[in-house]
């Protein structure tokens, strides 16, 4: 008997409001309650993404992330919609933190330097501070009583009971004209901690740019085909089994088939490889890709969510969404350190009352609890060493995205690089040139290089690339797709192209009158020697040239006047100091592998020239399949670091543990990645793991000293040990001596 399943339908929502992953966890379970709905909700992209089934309306979902405490909207379908609420959290933050420096500095300086105080300084001090730990500190204290409605309490609780404590305690001072206020310590916490939440609305923002970049690769166009004319739609109102027309250099509307036409499709969005992929009736292509230099009909056979784009895209957010779950140290201990504190203080004052009787000594003693707990330096711990660090990061051209990427980095074993892009150049260049007797290197690179600089191929520019200065003019031009090109240059017949095209067709002696137009097959009359004949023809065919399998280059050959001149060897080249990075990871502990989208062969050659076995070589991929390879290593125990450079290499950017992209890449790429190498360089891959294991230590340290500071002077506090004053200095020192130990990252060395 058949079991009728119920259709389910996704609802994405925008929340707003959300401060750490409580309170993610709390709209997530609160969402999960609904009868048919299951929710997952991302603090990085601030989005909830919810399946739902039965009689539950979009407005019943708003209803309850409302109830929660949160705000939901829906987002908008314009891609850059997600970023500019996150612009907008910014911008809500940055006044209120600039203001809260430019009053915390004369507060800080009337209040702890006596040679500045005069008569009525406090209530100074006062009038500046009230601004800062109310309207700066409203984030915290919105927070706080949106936890308390739940009955959670997470840092934004301390922080904000620590700082209406200090203020609490110094306007009764200032009242009673007894004791000292400690209104510099609630001005000073409001600023540091304000400065730590911006940075991490920057994180958040940045979090969802990978997807926008991806998303921005497709076509926004199409040619529709459609009785036999043209007519320009939007990509998105294509449906399976429409025409539509892609001219040279537009991008392909969507997933097909050809069905008129040839032409060089540029897919190395896909596979990564600069080499284009001639393409002709029934040859697949694929969405986004870019058609190089014929026009090409093509029936489109995916559409929407079901191309191959889209997928990458989901893979990439699903693998975010992962990563955007992983608890912070800070936020896993204050689920036990906030509650503590607060019982704590409440217990001081309590038992000092009912031991003494005297609610001054309680007061004092509870609120000096509070203080001495307040988080400063466990605020500044994350925030100063990741700034030292990223900043020193930023000198040597490594960009590092937030705490969590530095965690990871601290535990990776096995790197997995990208092959184009990465290893390689990424660019088709002259390797290699072979000249038969009778012809000058100078000369023959002259001539073949005129006649490729009137075509468009990507094995052309390279030997174009090669020849500096200005060369000769080329009459009689042909191309013949896929195969070379030929013309005349001061007076002689020149063709370059492939082994194959040249081998087979029969050349005469091309000196001659009577010579026939571009693009027909002349009759041979001359002759190709043995040993010539028997270079070439050894060398393997295919569509774009004779790739040797031994090292994964592309030869081309150069025919002058019916007379094979030369045998031009074009690849695609080892980046300098490649090997000797990867001999650098290796002493790191991490066990390198190579995945690319090129074949195997060529795989194995490029692996073996840079030091990597030939066991750890993952050749012919797709983007998901790249995923899927960095995933089955994960599942195996292994703590997974990738490095690439191209969009098909996002997703496994995002699904690995530490995504490292070259800057020289692709928006999509870089922002997929935890870490950015701007220069592109091999080189900076092993000095981005040190510089992050060394910030991350630096990060541990920090919070040892200030969860040690704590644990040692709460007890004091609580004992009376210890009055607001002196807790306050302690814990400005604290904070001191994290931001100095921070600063040892500006003394790191490559």
């Amino acid at each position: 008997m058949d079991t009728e399943v119920t259709p389910r339908r996704q609802v994405d929502l925008a929340i707003g409001g959300m401060t750490c992953t409580s309170c993610a966890t709390r709209v997530e379970k609160k969402l999960n309650r609904l009868d048919g709905v299951d929710a997952t909700v991302n603090l990085a992209t601030e989005r909830a993404h919810v399946l739902v089934a039965g009689g539950v309306s979009d407005a019943d979902l708003i209803t309850t992330v409302e109830a929660t405490g949160y705000t939901a909207t829906f987002p908008s379908p314009d891609a850059s919609s997600g970023d500019d609420e996150k612009t907008d959290q910014e911008r809500a933050l940055k006044p209120r933190l600039i203001l809260a420096g430019i009053l915390t500095v004369p507060v800080a300086a009337i209040s702890m330097i006596p040679a500045l105080q005069f008569e009525g300084w406090g209530w100074v001090a006062l009038v500046l501070a009230l601004p800062v730990v109310t309207w700066a500190a409203w984030p915290f204290h919105r927070a706080t009583g949106i936890n308390a409605r739940h009955g959670a309490a997470t840092m934004d609780t301390l922080v904000s009971m620590g700082v209406a404590a200090a203020t609490a305690w110094s306007v009764g001072v200032l009242l009673t004209g007894t004791g000292e206020p400690y209104l510099e310590i609630a001005t000073v916490v409001t600023t540091f901690l304000l400065t730590g939440r911006l940075l991490e609305a920057r994180a958040r923002r940045s979090s969802g740019a990978a997807l926008r970049s991806l998303l921005d690769l497709g076509a926004r166009d199409v040619n529709l085909l459609k009785n036999g004319r043209e007519i320009r739609v939007k990509a998105e109102e294509l449906s399976v089994g429409d025409l539509f027309v892609v001219r040279p250099g537009e991008r392909i509307g969507t997933d097909g088939v050809v069905t008129e036409g040839d032409s060089d499709v540029d897919e190395s969005m896909l596979t990564g490889e600069p080499l284009p992929i001639h393409v002709k009736p029934d040859s697949t292509v694929t969405g986004a890709c870019v058609n190089g230099t014929g026009r090409i009909v093509v029936r489109a056979t995916r559409v929407g969510a079901d191309t191959t784009l889209s997928r990458i895209t989901r893979i990439v957010q699903e693998a975010q969404s992962g990563k955007a779950r992983a608890q912070r140290l800070a936020d896993r201990v204050s689920s036990v350190f906030v509650p503590a504190v607060i019982v704590l203080s409440l217990l001081s004052l309590v038992l000092w009352v009912l031991i003494t009787g005297d609610w001054q000594s309680a007061g004092i003693a509870a609120v000096s609890v509070l203080i001495i707990a307040c988080p400063c330096a466990l605020g500044l711990a994350i925030p100063t060493a990741l700034l030292v660090g990223t900043g020193r990061g930023a000198q040597m051209g490594i960009l590092i995205r937030g705490p969590q990427t530095l965690e990871d980095a601290q535990h990776v074993d096995v790197i997995v690089l990208d092959k184009t892009g990465t290893l390689t150049q990424g660019r088709m260049s002259l390797a290699d040139v072979t000249v038969a007797d009778g012809f000058q290197h100078d000369e023959v690179l002259r001539l073949a290089a005129a006649v490729e600089h009137a075509g468009e191929h990507p094995l052309g520019r390279a030997v174009v690339a090669a020849v500096p200065g200005e060369l000769p003019a080329v009459t009689e031009f042909g191309s013949t797709q896929g195969l070379g090109v030929e013309g005349t240059v001061d007076g002689r017949r020149v063709r370059v192209g492939r082994p194959s095209w040249l081998l087979t067709s029969k050349i005469e002696d091309e000196s001659a009158p009577g010579r026939p137009a571009a693009g027909t097959v002349p009759e041979q009359s001359g002759s190709i020697t043995d040993d010539r004949r028997q270079a070439i023809a050894a060398l393997p065919d295919d569509l774009t040239g004779a790739v040797t399998a031994a090292e994964g280059r592309t030869a081309v050959v150069v025919w002058i006047d019916g007379t094979p001149a030369a045998v031009l060897t074009i690849a695609d080249t080892i980046k300098p100091g490649a090997r000797e990075a990867i001999t650098q990871l290796r002493a790191l502990g991490l066990t390198p592998m190579l995945a690319t989208g090129d074949n195997a062969s060529t795989a194995r050659a490029v692996a073996s020239s840079v030091g990597i076995a030939p066991d750890d070589v993952f050749a012919e991929l797709m983007p998901e399949e790249k995923v899927a390879v960095v995933e089955r290593l994960q599942a195996s125990g292994h703590r997974v670091a990738m490095v690439g450079d191209g969009v098909n290499d996002a997703a496994a950017l995002a699904t690995a543990r530490l995504g490292l992209a070259l800057g020289t890449g692709t928006d999509a790429a870089m922002e997929a990645g935890d870490i950015t190498l701007v220069r592109g360089e091999m080189e900076t891959v092993p000095q981005a793991i040190r510089l992050s294991r060394a910030t991350s230590r630096i990060v541990r340290q920090n919070l040892l000293w200030a969860f040690g500071y704590n644990v040692a002077a709460l007890p004091l506090a609580a004992f009376g040990l210890l009055n607001p004053m002196i807790a306050g200095l302690a814990m400005a020192l604290s904070s001191v001596a994290v931001v100095t130990n921070s600063l040892r990252l500006r003394r790191f060395r490559a």
